[in-house]
């Protein structure tokens, strides 16, 4: 076909060739190259470690001022104690009395200032003056990994059981990671060991981004970044204090753009206007101003001109973190010691690599687990259970897995199912695996301990195998959740993983379940303690309790003087679910030999190793809608990628256009299952008005064409701590604009959601970053060649906000300039998907070049990567063609086809398209959009290997 008034004969050629196909267009030629991606890593030498002698005790108060975030703090001199040492701005003030309200008199005692303020409830009233008495350090002394120093108190401290003597480590883990630990120099004290360990590792002598420095007296240290001298950490702004149970550390921040610290219902950015941030894990749904489910110290701080560094503290204790607008803040933690990691970057996406090196890099999900879940409390009866599925099925919707909540259980005791309501339920999970589907259900933590004995196996058995967690007498501890009286499995005991998995093995003999879903985990319990309630001990009431729900530390949990093997439940509590998630995973590989799926409610760092997450009980309404996208994207920032909200809302009535909107939100989750409460309307997709369906449906369409993109994610993610789900300041840290948005995000580098989160909205203000984005929206590539009037629209942005078009069937979806999608014709499960013709979507950039890969490998087996057992592709386009490289081949993309071609951002029409040197005759070119859409039909696999050439 020949393009009106066409001066220069334009060509596309191509050719697949059993995964090494190329493809010539010559319906374009451009000359500049592929765009240099990333951005270089400072290396420079390391300045010695040198001791200071009287840094500032606080960051310039006048930047403090101008970062008051709006604070009407008066500073008023007023009634100030110790004048000179008592000057400190009221921003940049540090509360002397955390840990109780003290009267004027009370305060001076302890030595520090008292200044009462109006107009605020934000800056302390008692705060520490500029020199106030601490830890002296000794000399540093090398080690085999670094240095260690002797702190030493010559006086206590106003804390109870004050301990006189730490030891300093210092150890330069990697070129960007500095790590130091606190610990009583006389004691051991609880130190957390992750599931599988840390890795050692040691850093080029000549090349770490960070320089030490240290004040002796009071003890205090600074961490600067090598490249530009700036401050990362100021730990002499105000005391170290290390008690018994209480620990606290104070520093500067470089900035005021802090996330991280979760899990907790806000934005991606903290306010640091004098908030507090309790991690203490609890079984709450999603609100304001309090404690959720899981416990992640790590903060991430943008810097300037787009650098970034992180701080992780490790210890499993209660944690508060106080923020303040100075800016600056305060860990306290209730027990353990500080084991506190630095990670330089310097760009924010190798803040998060250097974590993950040390918590570990996330596993690699099994494919089908990347399709649609849905699930309900209140699926009451097999029959339902059937029926849901078959009616997704029967209107025409992609549904992967179904899943059953509590209603399967007899008498809801875990490792049963109830023979009147399921008796059937093996059988139906052998139909669900017969028509290509995946089944999971939910597997509580507590067990049963009121039936007759010899009548429930799991609590019989676990009695004799001594796996419960006990009370302080040394009897097995019970609590109260779903069947009544229940003990808990103390997972730190490796019996009690033996005994799990036993457990399950018998189960799965029965019903052959796909993935364990773990609740309840925090671990949660009805009663406060146990039902015999708890010892007045200092465990149970320390000195000091942070901001926690209910106000106590076994506020619906169990007593914190429960014992467990490695220690009392004081200090391994936030540690439960990530215990529990390393023994099912661990269970679920032995057994069914195949990568595991296990879905956990509470997290602690490294859980990301063995299961995916899902953020709890959100309400269905249009907030929560809005709050699930920082939600999401913080858990991608803590290394736990496989990650997503309820769809739709798991508490209240949805209605129509919010179920449609999450819908189309959740179909970019990097987990997407639609949950529902016993109470609530219906919600599954089948059954809103037609209209209503058709959006929902072409957003599960889209999500299901883009699965081998996001598999490809996944692997990228598990090799190489890479992030899925990303807020924009990872991928554009330089653009100031992108420092706060959490409205929008991206799967990887290259794809921009854009979702509507307001009711009654048909359009949206929408960010773009600079540069050349195009509209991918509803075309799916199938026998017949489909066009959307916005398939591949090019927006032009100099890093703008835009606004965009978005009725309700439709969510905004942009492709970033220079990178392929690979893409593959959508099916009602990934089972059959997975047979379906791919096809590439290639957005050039000005220059005509663009890049993109492929990871594929049988979507299940366990360790493809590590055993070389997959197929790798790199696509690149550029100089008229679009060739592949091929990295690694296996057999199983054998048998597939590629379908077809998507180009977008073609300035003039071809002549004619050839595929493997045949002409194709029914291309397609829009002069509107400027994009060629060709279908093909290639077919692929190790047999046809080199039996064509490339052109």
């Amino acid at each position: 076909k020949v393009g009106p008034k066409l001066e220069v004969v334009n060509n596309i050629v191509l050719v697949w060739t059993a995964l090494l196909f190329a493809f010539s267009l010559l319906a374009f030629l451009y000359n500049n190259n592929w765009p240099r991606l990333g951005s270089g890593l400072v290396r420079s030498g390391r300045d010695e470690q040198r001791e200071i002698k009287a840094p500032e005790r606080s960051v310039n108060e006048a930047a403090a001022r101008r970062n008051t975030a709006g604070s009407a703090v008066r500073s008023e001199k007023v009634g100030i104690s110790g004048d000179r040492e008592c000057t400190a701005a009221p921003e940049a003030r540090f509360d002397c009395a955390r840990d109780r309200t003290l009267t004027r008199g009370e305060c001076e005692e302890r030595g520090c200032c008292y200044g009462p303020l109006s107009g605020s409830a934000g800056p302390p009233w008692c705060f520490y003056p500029r020199s106030y008495p601490g830890y002296t350090m000794g000399p540093l002394s090398p080690t085999t990994r670094g240095q260690t120093a002797t702190l030493t108190r010559k006086k206590p401290s106003y804390l109870p059981k004050d301990i006189s003597s730490l030891r300093l480590e210092v150890i330069e883990e990697t070129t960007g990671c500095l790590h130091l630990t606190l610990k009583d120099a006389s004691s051991q004290r609880y130190e957390v060991h992750l599931p599988g360990g840390i890795p050692e590792s040691s850093a080029d002598n000549q090349s770490v981004f960070y320089a030490a420095e240290y004040q002796s007296d009071p003890f205090g240290f600074i961490v600067r970044r090598r490249s530009n001298g700036r401050v990362i950490m100021n730990t002499t702004v105000a005391p170290l204090l290390f008690a018994d149970q209480y620990l606290q550390m104070s520093t500067s921040l470089a900035s005021s753009l802090v996330s991280g610290l979760g899990e907790h219902y806000t934005s991606i950015l903290l306010d640091l206007n004098w908030t507090s941030l309790t991690l203490w894990n609890r079984d709450m749904a999603p609100h304001a101003d309090a404690n959720l489910y899981g416990a992640h110290p790590f903060y991430i701080v943008q810097e300037e001109d787009g650098f970034a560094h992180g701080v992780f503290l490790l210890n499993s204790n209660a944690i508060e973190v106080m923020l303040q607008p100075t800016p600056a803040l305060t860990w306290v933690s209730t027990g353990g010691i500080l084991d506190l990691y630095v990670f330089l970057g310097p760009d924010p996406q190798s803040v998060i690599r250097q974590y993950l090196h040390i918590i570990g890099y996330p596993m690699m999900p099994p494919y089908w687990s990347l399709g649609f879940h849905l699930c309900r409390w209140g699926y009451t009866t097999s029959k339902t259970t059937r029926r849901v599925a078959q009616s997704m099925h029967d209107a025409n919707f992609p549904l992967d897995v179904q899943w059953n909540d509590l209603d399967y259980a007899n008498k809801r005791r875990v490792f049963t199912f109830d023979p009147w309501r399921f008796g059937d339920l093996p059988e139906i999970v052998d139909e669900f695996h017969q028509r290509g589907m995946k089944y999971i259900l939910i597997l509580d933590p507590g067990i049963s301990s009121s039936s007759l004995p010899g009548t429930y196996p799991p609590f019989d058995d676990g009695l004799k195998r001594d796996v419960f967690i006990k009370n302080a007498t040394g009897h097995v501890l019970i609590g109260k959740v779903w069947p009544g009286p229940t003990a808990f499995p103390d997972f730190t005991n490796p019996e009690t993983r033996t005994w799990w998995e036993d457990c399950i093995r018998d189960f799965h003999s029965k019903v052959p379940v796909d993935g364990l879903w773990i609740d309840m985990n925090e671990p949660a319990s009805f009663v406060q303690g146990s039902v015999e309630g708890c010892p007045d001990s200092d465990l149970e009431n320390p000195p000091y309790t942070p901001r926690v729900v209910g106000g106590r530390l076994n506020s619906g949990t169990l007593c914190m003087s429960a014992q467990q093997k490695l220690s009392s439940h004081y200090n391994l509590h936030n540690l439960y679910g990530l215990t529990e998630a390393y023994a099912t995973h661990s269970a679920l590989k032995n057994i069914r030999r195949k990568r595991p799926f296990v879905l956990s409610r509470s997290s602690y760092p490294s859980i990301g190793r063995f299961s995916g997450v899902w953020t709890g009980d959100v309400r269905s309404d249009w907030e929560q809608l809005r709050f699930s996208i920082p939600a999401v994207l913080q858990f991608g920032l803590f290394g736990v990628p496989l990650v997503g909200a309820d769809v739709c809302g798991f508490g209240g009535d949805t209605t129509e256009e919010l179920c449609i909107r999450w819908m189309q939100l959740g179909a970019f989750y990097p987990f997407m299952r639609n949950h529902n409460d016993k109470p609530n309307a219906p919600q599954e997709p089948y059954v809103f008005g037609q209209k209503a369906q058709a959006a929902m449906r072409t957003a599960l369409n889209l999500r299901y064409s883009l699965l081998p993109f996001l598999y490809t994610l996944f692997h990228h993610t598990h090799t190489s701590a890479d992030t899925v789900a990303r807020p924009l300041f990872i991928e554009f840290p330089t653009d100031p604009n992108c420092q706060s948005i959490d409205k929008q995000f991206l799967w990887g580098s290259l794809l921009l959601i854009s979702p509507v989160l307001e009711e009654g909205a048909v359009e949206l203000a929408a960010y773009l970053p600079r540069g050349t984005w195009y509209s991918l929206h509803d075309v799916i590539f199938t026998r017949l060649v489909l066009f959307s009037f916005l398939q591949g629209q090019p927006f032009y942005s100099g890093g703008q906000y835009l606004l965009l078009p978005a009725p309700l069937d439709i969510i905004n979806i942009h492709v970033r300039e220079g990178h392929i999608i690979p893409q593959q014709e959508p099916a009602l499960t990934t089972t059959a998907s997975r047979r379906n013709p791919f096809f590439l979507t290639v957005a050039l950039s000005a220059g005509g070049w663009a890049r993109g890969d492929l990871f594929w490998d049988d979507g299940e087996s366990l360790d493809t990567f590590e055993t070389q057992n997959y197929c790798y592709l790199i696509f690149i386009a550029g100089q008229s063609q679009i060739v592949s490289e091929l990295v690694k081949l296996n057999g199983d993309l054998d048998g597939l086809v590629l379908g077809g071609l998507q180009v977008f951002g073609v300035p003039s029409p071809p002549r004619f398209v050839l595929a493997n040197g045949e002409k194709v005759g029914d291309f397609t070119y829009r002069t509107d959009t400027k994009v060629i859409i060709a279908p093909l039909n290639l077919i692929t696999g190790r047999s046809t290997l080199g039996s064509n050439s490339c052109s």
